[in-house]
């Protein structure tokens, strides 16, 4: 079964504007290489050069951040599940 990724509005652009989309992985990380795949201009907005999730880029599964499950980004997933990222806002009043 699919797991749904809802998209921030800072990332649509490189998803044909969807605020969500859904993809079929039993993981974490595999539901974000799915997504890659399936949209390769946002790839590099989320990993790094290593392949790693960028350090600014939240997911969250639920209500967790994935990276503070025990298994992180290899947490399993169930069909219907979603996953959120939410890319870090810095700045502010000086």
């Amino acid at each position: 079964m699919p797991v749904q990724i809802l998209i921030p509005s800072a990332l649509r652009a490189y998803v044909d504007r969807q605020t969500a989309v859904s993809v079929a992985a039993s993981d974490v990380v595999g539901a974000l290489r799915a997504l890659t795949d399936a949209y390769p201009g946002l790839a590099r907005h989320l990993r790094d050069e290593s392949g790693q999730l960028r350090s600014f880029v939240n997911v969250y599964l639920g209500e967790d951040d994935v990276r503070h499950l025990p298994l992180g980004d290899r947490t399993a997933l169930r069909g219907g599940e979603v996953l959120t990222i939410v890319p870090s806002i810095a700045g502010g009043a000086r």
